[in-house]
């Protein structure tokens, strides 16, 4: 897998982070939390082992259920609102970042797109990418 030294942080700089290391995934989550908290049809979400990252500045955040039963929390800045990442209870070794958090998204690619039974029929996936209906095995 390909090795990245990446950096981001919310809009107004009040949150900051340095990634370096290796993808667990990267996709286009179409559930509806993330439909509601990005404010879209989608977000673009990379995955990454949490001591990866290092992470300056505190967050708000706020909790609920994922499909799984679990807890997920989605952490934003407190000043500006950007969303940041996620904490995913069944996935605790994790942080789910979200790539326009990025001070360069582009040097992520998302590979699949996720939770796409819950897509909005004005943004319905259509690129080459694998689609799955919920969040695959």
């Amino acid at each position: 897998m390909a090795r990245y030294k990446l950096s981001g942080g919310c809009a107004c700089g009040n949150i900051h982070y340095d990634f370096d290391g290796e993808l667990a995934m990267a996709v286009h989550c179409h559930c509806r939390d993330c439909q509601r908290s990005s404010g879209s049809g989608s977000a673009a979400i990379f995955a990454a082992n949490r001591n990866d990252i290092q992470l300056t500045g505190k967050t708000s955040s706020y909790q609920y259920t994922g499909d799984s039963g679990e807890a997920v929390v989605r952490h934003f800045c407190p000043n500006c609102g950007s969303p940041l990442f996620s904490d995913v209870k069944t996935l605790p070794d994790l942080m789910f970042m979200r790539i326009a958090s990025l001070d360069d998204p582009s040097q992520i690619r998302p590979s699949m797109h996720i939770y796409c039974d819950s897509s909005q029929v004005w943004d319905r996936p259509n690129d080459p990418l694998p689609k799955f209906g919920k969040m695959p095995s």
